[in-house]
């Protein structure tokens, strides 16, 4: 694990923490308003599915570019060219009223989401000292979760009293927190400011060696049992509007606050998993906090079918979020734990991605199968099917944990840093790769609150 920052710069964690708390709560408010503005229009699933598409093909598909341009552009440039572009692209979107041109401006929107989404992730790790980043990883996954708290309450009351465009408007005002972050952060990395540590060594050459995850399995297993669970409940984001507005009779506010609740069980459980975080000595028992949170989120689904009323699935989302919020935490410091500095916005990128195409396939399947299944049925199968996938992968990160182990002679060996915290364990890097790899990432894997994401979008 290489960090590069002696002591920890906590006005920049608060300051990533409030931009991207902003910028969220106004991606939530414009999600959930075009949400309903569907709904309320008559439209089908698929047309819900479609518009969520939009929002995240981008993210997958430009993943490995944009995790590239993070890593070698001066993130202060990233920060405020692309969230100046993005506030003009909302403030288009609340003038046109075409569907084609609404899915148009809202699949640019998701362009800039891809870029400065690995560029935040990646600049927090840079600003604090190893011990210290399970408590900057909370702060920044309580922003998130307030920020996506406060959208859909907003969108359900604004809504019904001013339509789609003052939500909209809003969304493109809150794009102008990433141009302040940008301009005021000292923490700034991509380009030449990204350093090269002891624990990334120096090709002949001067480039850094490439990390991939093909090479780094624990890495691998917990991403591929992300993506699956994700796939397997991700359409609850297609689904649960009818849910509530159709099968259970819930208002547009009774629908922003259950989504709210999600969000709201987020912020106790990043702050646990920051306080677990210091007891997981080694990386394997992060990826099993990880399909813990998973079995949790899957769970939570899988009662929400059982409801008679809409207000019941509001402690069942906190519990949901919780866990969701217990899932970024642990996978956000496992990537930090095992990527190069130099490489880190590439795999969270990737990461990312992998995420989002978890998530399309869940919105494909669930818009796909709500035009002939009633809602309750369609919400019971994803959380059986969830909590399979989970089973399915315990035994897949019991065998890979031993092969990793430092008493395997197999097994990549792993050392920790001279005068590392006993807090948070600091291991080396997975096995390096060969001396010919050059600086590209392995294909592999925060729209809405999709349960179990890493990265935080709308």
């Amino acid at each position: 694990m290489s960090f590069t920052t002696v002591e920890s710069r906590w006005p920049d964690v608060w300051l990533v923490a409030t931009a991207r708390g902003t910028t969220i709560c106004g991606d939530f408010l414009a999600a959930t308003a075009l949400a309903l503005a569907l709904q309320g229009a008559g439209a089908g699933g698929l047309a819900v599915s479609g518009l969520l598409l939009a929002a995240t093909l981008p993210l997958v598909v430009l993943a490995p570019l944009a995790g590239r341009l993070a890593d070698r552009v001066d993130s202060r440039t990233l920060l405020v060219t692309v969230g100046l572009a993005q506030a003009a692209i909302c403030a288009l979107l609340a003038l046109v009223e075409q569907p084609v041109l609404v899915v148009g401006l809202v699949a640019l929107l998701a362009c800039g989401l891809a870029v400065t989404q690995p560029c935040l992730a990646a600049l927090l790790p840079t600003m604090v000292r190893p011990d210290d980043l399970p408590k900057a990883s909370a702060i920044s996954q309580t922003a998130v979760s307030l920020g996506a708290l406060g959208g859909p309450v907003l969108a359900g009351l604004l809504v019904g009293s001013f339509g789609t465009r003052v939500p909209l408007l809003l969304d493109a005002v809150s794009y102008l927190a990433l141009v302040a972050a940008g301009l005021l952060l000292g923490t700034r990395r991509g380009g030449r400011r990204t350093a090269v540590t002891p624990a990334t060594p120096v090709e002949a050459g001067g480039t850094a060696p490439a990390w991939r995850l093909r090479r780094d399995p624990l890495m691998l297993v917990m991403v591929v049992s992300t993506a699956v669970v994700i796939a397997a409940i991700g359409g609850i984001n297609v689904i649960e509007v009818f849910f509530i507005r159709e099968t259970l009779n819930g208002s547009p506010t009774t629908f922003g606050l259950v989504s709210a609740a999600w969000m709201a069980g987020m912020l106790p459980g990043g702050w646990l998993a920051a306080r677990l975080a210091h007891r997981f000595t080694d990386d394997a028992a992060l990826v099993r906090g990880v399909l813990v949170t998973l079995a949790g989120c899957s769970l939570m689904v899988l009662l929400a079918a059982m409801v008679p009323a809409a207000g019941l699935l509001v402690p069942l989302w906190l519990v949901g979020g919780a866990a969701n919020g217990g899932d970024n935490v642990f996978a956000n410091l496992l990537t930090a734990r095992r990527v190069p500095e130099a490489m880190r916005a590439r795999a969270y990128a990737s990461y990312g991605a992998a995420v989002q195409g978890g998530s399309m396939a869940g919105f494909l399947i669930g818009g796909a199968l709500l035009t002939a299944v009633p809602p309750r049925p369609l919400i019971a199968a994803a959380g059986v099917v969830g909590l399979l996938v989970v089973l399915a992968f315990v035994p897949v990160v019991a065998r890979v944990a031993r092969r990793s182990s430092p008493d395997d002679p197999g097994g990549p060996r792993r050392q920790r840093a001279a005068g590392a915290d006993a807090g948070l364990a600091t291991p080396g890097r997975p096995a390096e790769p060969e001396p010919e790899a050059r600086d590209t990432v392995g294909s592999w894997l925060s729209a809405s609150h999709v349960p179990g994401s890493g990265t935080s979008n709308s």
